[in-house]
């Protein structure tokens, strides 16, 4: 039987992607990436005398940071000014609720909703509309943070430790975010313009699903259009390596930001800047999360980038977390027990079944 031309399409694209993936381990399953990684874990956990280790790291936040922390209690961590205004809300609210909650803190659209509790940009989604919030509320059945949306156009995730007792700490990562977007002919339509490029070819059916319209839409020539806003790796945002852009200064405007965090350090600072010589200033900048021990070095995924340097970045990073714990454990900050930390796990198990049920 002979194909169609669309069936002949969706073979070729498969082929493609098939290959870019293979071919480009950032886009490999964590798992396998991962796994000369669980070896050296192991290692570290008999020098630590601890299977959860990590807990010591962050010690005001839940399970180190590592998995299953409320991305609520951390922001409760940091100083309001250094953070978008954000609120908290059970899955049984209303409509009327976050649009009341707007009104009183004079946001207007977009904003951002995202679960309390997540990662890899699950449910994280941009509100433009009361359509879109009630949309997001049929579908959400976890506690989640209403969030202003921060139009700064550099986003960043910023990789930071220091040493318990270090008066000063280290940026060891800056991973520069590339949302998936596209350049107009005036003729083209952003389907046909995603099509024509390998990455994006990735995530196409996905932005088929999210955004039909912006798909059918022809930008003018020369016009840029955002066709994914969330900046996460598994949405077709670019990591982008951008760790030689640290300065001294910078470096010490995030001491005295951490020094700001009680019991913070090791993790990442996912944030939106207006420029690099502001954020160095600390002005024009907003902190949209913070991971603890659980956080990646984002720069290991810029295009090209060996494995072989990303296994070299990842496990310094393992061992300044182990050494951070183990310094903290001496000074009295307890491991989580082995007992309760299969427990942790077993809530956040539970947790993902009802994420998944949705």
């Amino acid at each position: 039987m002979r194909q169609s031309s669309w069936q002949l399409f969706k073979r070729k694209l498969f082929e493609v992607t098939f290959f870019m993936k293979l071919f480009h381990w950032e886009f490999w399953p964590f798992n396998v990436v991962y796994f000369p990684v669980f070896v050296y874990y192991a290692f570290l956990a008999v020098r630590a005398r601890s299977v959860f280790f990590f807990s010591a790291a962050n010690p005001t936040i839940e399970f180190g940071g590592m998995l299953g922390e409320s991305k609520g209690d951390i922001f409760n961590l940091i100083p309001e000014k250094y953070i978008p205004t954000t609120k908290c809300f059970p899955p049984s609210s209303s409509a009327t609720d976050i649009t009341s909650w707007m009104e009183a803190t004079r946001l207007t659209y977009p904003i951002l909703l995202k679960p309390d509790i997540g990662e890899r940009g699950w449910m994280v989604k941009k509100i433009d509309s009361l359509a879109d919030i009630e949309q997001y509320l049929r579908s959400v059945k976890v506690d989640f943070l209403a969030q202003a949306y921060v139009p700064y156009p550099i986003e960043l995730g910023l990789f930071y430790y220091r040493f318990p007792g270090a008066k000063k700490g280290r940026i060891s990562s800056i991973t520069r975010k590339g949302l998936m977007a596209v350049t107009g002919d005036g003729k083209t339509t952003v389907r046909s313009l995603l099509k024509s490029n390998l990455r994006a070819r990735l995530y196409i059916n996905d932005f088929e699903e999210k955004y039909p319209e912006k798909m059918n839409s022809v930008p003018g020539k020369g016009e840029t259009i955002e066709v994914e806003p969330i900046g996460n790796h598994c949405r077709g945002t670019t990591f982008l390596d951008d760790t030689g852009k640290v300065t001294e200064k910078m470096e010490a405007q995030f001491d005295q930001i951490a020094d700001a965090i009680s019991g913070f350090h090791f993790g990442r600072f996912d944030l939106r800047c207006q420029s690099y010589d502001e954020l160095e200033k600390g002005i024009n900048f907003k902190i949209l999360e913070l991971n603890g021990a659980g956080a990646e070095p984002g720069h290991i995924y810029h295009p090209g980038r060996s494995i072989w340097k990303g296994y070299r970045d990842i496990l310094h990073h393992l061992n300044v977390l182990c050494n951070i714990a183990i310094q903290n454990h001496r000074l009295g900050e307890p491991y989580t027990s082995f007992k309760e930390g299969l427990r942790f796990i077993k809530k956040v198990k539970a947790y993902n079944r009802l994420k998944e049920s949705e």
